[in-house]
């Protein structure tokens, strides 16, 4: 399927850093989704208040002369400029049982994983987390905005059933998926050893659409000091690692390399 031109497009990031990664994953995973189809863009702060839905990353869209599009959410971002007609779906190379498979991989990471993410760094690392996301407030406004937050996070997780796990068995079960993370991606670098640059979880002489998400989970762990078990969990993992850096060298050569 042929692309149209690239759409003039602007990512709010929520973060004033720039040449850097954020400690948002999912900014993240929209960034690497758009740098592996060539998509030019550009990064402002943007905020909160003025994001659809109230959430980060969002972006604005400028089609020509049409006004500005703004669109929430990494995964509606990515559709519909897929239906645009100004990227190709990353997997439709894939047979149905493979689409299934990107599919469920990137249940595990954004429904399953994410939520203990999410844990680890609002509950058992709030205060870090707080200073960091809410940096550009004054101090006691950070205190109050940290509060509520803590309270809507905490009553996610409780719904999502987490809350009700003690924190050993919140840490095992991460442990447990990223385990099973560095089983696939071995066995993904073991079958493309001879080659150079990025290899990918299926593969694929490119990239799928889980590749972006999980690329994403492992650099924003590595970059997030409110993530410190994850980090050195991924540390621990010498293939997981290899696959974030090929395609950190390749798709983000400008950026900041984690420690």
């Amino acid at each position: 399927m042929a692309t149209k031109s690239s759409p003039l497009i602007t990512i709010f990031r929520g973060f004033p850093d720039t040449g850097c990664y954020t400690w948002s994953l999912f900014v993240t995973k929209l960034e690497a989704r758009l740098r592996f189809a060539n998509i030019p863009y550009r990064t402002e702060q943007g905020s909160f208040a003025k994001a659809p839905r109230g959430k980060v990353p969002y972006v604005s869209i400028q089609d020509g002369e049409q006004p500005p599009q703004m669109l929430p959410d990494s995964t509606l971002i990515t559709k519909a400029l897929i239906e645009k007609g100004f990227t190709e779906d990353l997997n439709q190379r894939l047979s149905p049982t493979e689409r299934l498979h990107d599919l469920a991989l990137k249940a595990l990471l954004e429904d399953k994983l994410y939520p203990y993410q999410t844990y680890e760094r609002w509950i058992k690392n709030f205060y870090t987390m707080r200073s960091k996301i809410l940096a550009a407030l004054p101090w006691p406004v950070q205190v109050v905005v940290g509060n509520i937050i803590y309270r809507k996070v905490t009553r996610n997780l409780q719904g999502q059933g987490i809350m009700a796990f003690t924190e050993d068995e919140i840490s095992a079960f991460r442990q447990e998926i990223w385990e099973s993370l560095n089983a696939v991606v071995a066995e993904a670098q073991a079958k493309q050893s001879d080659r150079d640059g990025p290899f990918w979880v299926w593969g694929g002489e490119g990239p799928s659409e889980v590749d972006a998400v999980l690329f994403a989970f492992i650099a924003t762990a590595l970059v997030c000091d409110a993530a410190p078990a994850t980090k050195e969990i991924i540390k621990g993992y010498p293939a997981v690692v290899n696959y974030a850096r090929r395609i950190h060298d390749k798709y983000f050569p400008e950026y900041e390399l984690w420690k």
